[in-house]
C-alpha cells in the first residue's frame, strides 16, 4: 500500500497557464495579457495587494462549474483573478506551492468571492463562487510568466 504522504505528492502531470489578467485600477475590468513580470508585490501592472494576496489564481475547471451554478456564461475576466490554470488541482498543490516558469508561489489562502460577484454574475453569483473562487498566493521567486507556461507543484 502506498503511504498517504506519497499519494499527496502525486499529480497526473503539469498544469498550464491559460489566461493572465491585470487589473489596472481597483474597480477596473481585468485586461488579458500574454505575458507579464511577477515582482514581490504581484503582477506588474496589476493594482493588487502585496504579501499573502499578491497573486490570485483560479482553476480553469472551476469556471464551467461556476457558470452552471449561475445559469449563465462566465469568463475569466468576470472572476477577477490574475491567473487561470488548467490541468493541475490547485487545492491539492496548496501544501507544496507552485512553480510557473521561473516564478515560485506559495499558496496562502482561499480567494473568497466579493460582493461584486453578485453584480457581475447575477443573483446567486456570490454563492456560486464559494468553494470555487481560487487561491491567493505570495511571491517567493520573481520572474516572467506567459500563456502556456507549465505549472507544477514544488515538492
Amino acid at each position: 500500500m502506498i503511504p498517504l504522504a506519497e499519494l499527496r505528492r502525486r499529480f497526473a502531470g503539469p498544469g498550464r497557464v491559460d489566461w493572465i489578467g491585470l487589473r489596472p485600477a481597483r474597480l477596473a475590468l481585468p485586461q488579458a495579457v500574454t505575458r507579464c513580470t511577477v515582482t514581490e508585490n504581484g503582477l506588474e501592472g496589476d493594482h493588487g495587494r502585496c504579501g499573502k494576496r499578491a497573486v490570485t489564481l483560479i482553476q480553469a475547471e472551476h469556471i464551467p462549474v461556476i457558470a452552471a451554478l449561475c445559469g449563465r456564461t462566465v469568463t475569466a475576466e468576470m472572476l477577477r483573478r490574475n491567473i487561470v490554470v488548467s490541468g493541475l488541482n490547485l487545492t491539492a498543490a496548496r501544501e507544496f506551492g507552485l512553480q510557473i516558469g521561473e516564478v515560485m508561489l506559495e499558496i496562502t489562502a482561499p480567494c473568497a468571492p466579493c460582493s461584486r460577484m453578485e453584480a457581475v454574475l447575477g443573483q446567486g453569483g456570490y454563492t456560486a463562487m464559494r468553494g470555487h473562487g481560487g487561491w491567493c498566493a505570495r511571491v517567493v521567486t520573481t520572474g516572467e510568466i506567459e500563456l502556456g507556461h507549465r505549472v507544477i507543484h514544488r515538492s
